[in-house]
């Protein structure tokens, strides 16, 4: 997507990279979009993440040429801004910008997490709290005056519990297991599960999986089975969607009280897969819980690309109006090139 007979020069590169898929927008001087592109390449930069720098570089090279932008004309543009998973911490971003920085694809580099993103595309004040529920969950808040409230979401050692969609899959296989044997009470996943993957039972899934046969990881895949289970009155279903639920609410609120944002009308922006699954109940838990500490909290589930948010971000830095980015915003939503 491109504007004709505009400064194609980019002001402003974005991406929102993740464990599965790149997006990339390039902004011109006077706010257009130039380009929007998803690239199916990995750019989770973890410290355990080997070659995901060179990923990221091919993501970019790859949305230039559908912009026509020559990537070899380093720098291509003056701001660059990284929302990553895998900025968790301080000592994440410091690493990041090195790497990202001596490649030299912009004048200035930001990295910020993720869950930034999310806030700024899904609010045009530029404050409130983001929560992103995916493969794994994690939040951030920013108050009005800047100040900011991160969360490390390590896993379990950071006191992440019920974390997101890959959390969700383990139980679903782990009670499907539990139903199988005897362990647990009977639920729909002990067929949906193995069906899933075209075995005969939940313990050929589990051992299919300690063999290497089917990546681990796929239990991700799961989490769409059991909000089916769950709206077919699943009651094992529906108990870890409730989990869900209630850790995003315990992230919501966290955010909420250490930026002293409970009498004030903050908006709470919700992003990621898991929130897009239409799911009344699963909504209806979260609103609630958030409203028992901040009645006055306006609760949304974004629609724009994360990638917006990052782009929106980049044109704060250059003093852009609160109209531009919402400009911005509604060009990215638009694009046919982001799937």
């Amino acid at each position: 997507m491109g504007a004709r007979g505009r400064d194609r020069q980019p002001r402003i590169l974005a991406v929102d990279g993740g464990d599965s898929k790149t997006d990339v927008v390039l902004v011109g001087g006077d706010g257009h979009l130039i380009g929007a592109k998803r690239v199916s390449l990995s750019s989770h930069l973890g410290l355990d993440r080997v070659g995901a720098g060179d990923a990221l570089d091919a993501a970019i090279r790859s949305a230039c040429r559908s912009f026509g932008i020559n990537a070899d004309g380093k720098p291509i543009a003056d701001i660059g801004v990284y929302c990553l998973a895998g900025a968790d911490l301080p000592v994440d971003e410091r690493r990041i910008h090195r790497e990202l920085s001596g490649r030299g694809w912009t004048r200035k580099t930001l990295v910020r997490n993720d869950t930034l993103a999310v806030l700024r595309a899904g609010t045009d004040r530029g404050w409130g709290v983001g929560i992103v529920c995916g493969s794994g969950m994690n939040a951030a808040g920013v108050a009005p005056d800047g100040r900011v409230v991160r969360f490390a979401a390590l896993g379990e050692i950071s006191g992440d519990l019920a974390a997101g969609g890959g959390w969700i899959g383990t139980m679903a296989l782990a009670y499907a297991v539990r139903a199988e044997d005897g362990r647990g009470p009977r639920t729909l996943l002990e067929k949906l599960v193995p069906t899933f993957f075209k075995l005969s039972n939940p313990a050929a899934v589990t051992e299919a999986m300690y063999l290497g046969r089917i990546n681990q990881h796929r239990v991700v895949e799961l989490a769409p089975l059991v909000f089916d289970a769950a709206r077919r009155r699943d009651r094992v279903a529906r108990e870890i969607l409730d989990r869900v639920a209630d850790e995003t609410v315990a992230f919501s609120v966290a955010a909420i009280r250490r930026l002293q944002l409970a009498r004030r009308d903050v908006e709470v922006v919700l992003g990621g897969g898991v929130f897009r699954a239409n799911d009344g109940t699963f909504e209806d838990r979260i609103r609630d819980g958030i409203h028992k500490v901040a009645p006055r909290a306006i609760i949304s589930r974004l629609k724009a690309p994360p990638v917006a948010g990052a782009a929106i971000i980049g044109l704060d830095q250059m003093g852009a109006s609160r109209s531009l980015g919402a400009s911005v915003r509604r060009a990215v939503i638009d694009s046919d090139l982001l799937g």
